[in-house]
């Protein structure tokens, strides 16, 4: 355990005492926003990202080890193992390496050299292998082993059995397989062709190398998904000469009559036995490699979508578009209430755009809406323009409009869920309702959706699904924890992503509410169904009962915590009444007091107190309201509109490793391509930008024929 404790602080560049700290409240089941949020003192203030990532590797490591005495245990059952070899296990530090060890005692399927090992071929191998002078030739001594019974019918048959046991031999030898490894890895290439005469999406793949260290993610990715689609042939590459001759440094022991032979060995061992072995292997590594960083980067993009600032308040109507079935439209009040829904066809193949105004026009006036959110599917630019032109109208003024991911939406709207929520309503209307609500409060509406369908990246199918809901769900997890949810107002999905709950205990709180009347403080808690004292735990702080006699229960500060906050107050001569509305020049008071001192009389350490104060300088408080207000519209472009150096605003929609993909308010998204995010150099577009950013940009060129714009946010001189 201390080496496991070891490795990870070394890795992570943290102290021992505080890894070792983590793992035990994990070992605990203690959750990870729990222990970013209120046990600070023992991490060292790590987020909850780094105690994500302490996790994982945590996993990967005992899993490792369990592996190593599997591996350990398996090769002393067969009375083989040596403290040498027990001392390499030891020291292996990848999964690919206790294999690799392993692989000599590993069972086998029926091979060549198994089958020659059982016509008794074995020792004429180690003679050869030995390359002794004065032994004779191979096949002088591979006559004696002659043995029609066994079908050795000529020398030549007992040699090439010989050679088949030495190439199996030399396959098998960790040494020699990671020797390769490093120099595959080092100055392999993967190479991909065109599979037929046809055009497609993979013509930039038709003729490609690139090299191993530097092949980027979604190029392996494009050419995985080529491949599976059989329109690429694909293989990896790597000069043969130089990986033989480690074999014959390994195998070959100066010249002599058997050298010939063993070097007839070493080529077949590398030909048929190594090199497909290991071109396995680094496709699957690559995939891994590209794998990962695909879902970093949907983690990376989810954030910033869920952390959207919400636009409280206001009546909105939402738009889900359609050509055939035309638009569907729903009306909700500054709550999320439905109050009308209804279907205009204002686009191909009806075109009835006057009719569909003229209702939009009356459901604007008879429901006070204040701003449009529209689905960014199919017909949304089509839908865009007709609103657009419908706000220049002087009854609509002062409406305004924004394009909304509808990602999901559809999922979602045919689920149990949206069934259980809305049941009165067509599959389609609920989707409206949902974008509506999507506007309104972004992170409370995606909640109820699976993240793989939320759509911010790329290959989402080709991705490992379970590694990949495993960190959206923590990227969910997260977002709402770090918001927290108003218990007398959540719905039960969004309740099941905070700390220490679940859809069974998240529901049976949704019950309880409806049953006994809206919480007033959060100890009743305590009475719901399934949730006792160590769910109370992990769930209370992150849960917020405006209506508590108690402040504190409306802030982030933790029950557990509740005696140093009134003792927090007493000090700097505030009352809980006063704190209802927040003091704003708290810090100051502490810091006046000395917040060391502080913290010592609270009865607690630094980070929890500076929590504290945060929270009750304004509690109830939204960190998303932080954040720059989400963009609305009035008006919209057309792709024939845009000019060369036209410089427009738009909302960031996409990351990807190439670039980001900007709403700009025409038909189609514009890309800045990650050379044109600035005029420093960029290792990967997050470093500039994030999903939902509102950014200045310039067009660069636009291909009104293919529907492609060229965006920079470089300002032009």
């Amino acid at each position: 355990m201390e080496e496991l404790i070891a490795r990870l602080a070394r890795e992570l560049g943290r102290r021992p005492e505080h890894v070792q700290n983590v793992v035990q409240l994990l070992d605990e089941g203690n959750t990870i926003p729990f222990i970013a949020r209120y046990r600070k003192e023992m991490h060292g203030t790590m987020d909850d990202q780094t105690l994500r990532e302490l996790a994982e590797r945590l996993q990967y490591l005992r899993g490792l080890d369990k592996r190593r005495e599997e591996v350990r245990a398996a090769i002393e059952a067969q009375g083989k193992l040596t403290p040498e070899l027990s001392e390499s296990i030891d020291r292996a530090e990848t999964l690919a390496r206790i294999e690799d060890l392993y692989r000599p005692y590993k069972q086998k399927r029926r091979t060549r050299a198994s089958v020659a090992r059982e016509r008794g071929l074995e020792p004429l191998a180690v003679i050869i292998r030995a390359q002794q002078k004065n032994s004779g030739t191979p096949l002088e001594r591979a006559a004696a082993f002659v043995d029609p019974e066994k079908e050795v019918n000529t020398p030549e048959d007992a040699l090439q059995g010989a050679l088949d046991i030495i190439a199996e031999d030399l396959s098998d030898d960790a040494a020699i397989r990671d020797a390769l490894r490093r120099l595959l890895e080092k100055q392999g290439e993967l190479c991909s062709r065109a599979a037929g005469d046809e055009d497609s999406v993979y013509r930039l793949y038709y003729d490609f190398t690139a090299p191993l260290r530097r092949i980027q993610g979604h190029q392996i990715l494009a050419i995985n998904r080529g491949e599976r689609e059989e329109r690429l042939k694909v293989d990896v590459r790597l000069e043969r000469q130089p990986a033989l001759d480690i074999l014959y440094r390994a195998a070959l022991r100066g010249s002599g009559p058997m050298t010939d032979a063993v070097r007839a060995a070493c080529d077949d061992s590398y030909d048929r036995l190594i090199f497909p072995s290991l071109e396995r292997e680094m496709r699957t590594a690559l995939t891994e490699r590209a794998s990962d960083g695909a879902i970093k980067m949907f983690a990376l993009n989810l954030r910033p979508l869920l952390m959207q600032p919400p636009v409280r308040g206001k009546v909105t109507m939402g738009l889900d578009p359609g050509f055939r079935t035309g638009c569907k439209v729903a009306v909700v009040d500054s709550t999320g209430k439905v109050l009308d829904t209804g279907v205009i066809y204002p686009t191909q193949p009806h075109n009835k755009v006057r009719e569909a105004k003229a209702v939009l026009k009356k459901l604007i006036a008879a429901h006070g809406v204040q701003c449009i959110a529209i689905g960014n599917g199919t017909a949304s630019r089509e839908t865009e323009q007709v609103v657009a032109e419908l706000l220049r109208e002087p009854e609509c003024r002062g409406v305004a409009y924004m394009i909304v991911s509808e990602a999901g939406a559809s999922v979602y709207s045919a689920s149990p869920l949206a069934a259980e929520e809305f049941p009165e309503y067509d599959v389609s209307l609920r989707s409206a309702v949902s974008i509506a609500r999507r506007l309104q409060d972004p992170l409370a509406e995606l909640v109820k959706i699976d993240p793989k369908a939320i759509g911010v990246g790329q290959y989402q199918h080709d991705m490992p699904q379970a590694r990949l809901g495993e960190a959206l769900d923590g990227v969910v997890e997260s977002c709402v924890n770090s918001v927290g949810v108003d218990l007398n107002t959540a719905s039960a999905p969004l309740l099941a992503r905070v700390a220490g709950l679940g859809p069974a205990v998240a529901k049976n709180i949704v019950r309880y509410r409806e049953e006994n009347g809206a919480f007033t403080a959060r100890r009743q808690l305590l009475k719901v169904s399934k949730l006792g004292p160590k769910a109370f735990q992990q769930c209370a702080g992150f849960l917020r009962v405006p209506e508590s006699e108690n402040v504190f229960d409306n802030t982030g500060v933790h029950p557990e915590s509740y005696d140093a906050a009134q003792k927090l107050l007493v000090l700097c001569g505030c009352t809980p009444e006063a704190a209802r509305g927040g003091i704003p020049d708290l810090d100051a008071r502490v810091a006046a007091l000395g917040e060391q001192k502080a913290a010592e009389t609270c009865g607690v350490g630094l980070p929890t107190l500076r929590d504290v104060v945060r929270e009750l300088q304004k509690p109830g408080r939204d960190i998303r309201d932080e954040l720059p207000p989400p963009m609305l519209r009035t008006d919209v472009l057309e792709l024939k509109d845009l000019k060369p150096g036209m410089e427009l605003r738009g909302t960031v929609r996409n990351v990807i490793d190439f670039g980001a993909f900007v709403d700009i308010g025409v038909h189609q998204d514009g890309l800045v391509h990650i050379s044109q995010l600035c005029d420093r150099y960029v290792r990967h577009p997050s470093e500039v930008v994030t999903v939902g950013d509102v950014v200045t940009v310039w067009v660069l060129e636009c291909d009104v024929k293919r529907g492609r714009i060229s965006l920079t946010m470089k300002k032009p001189k």
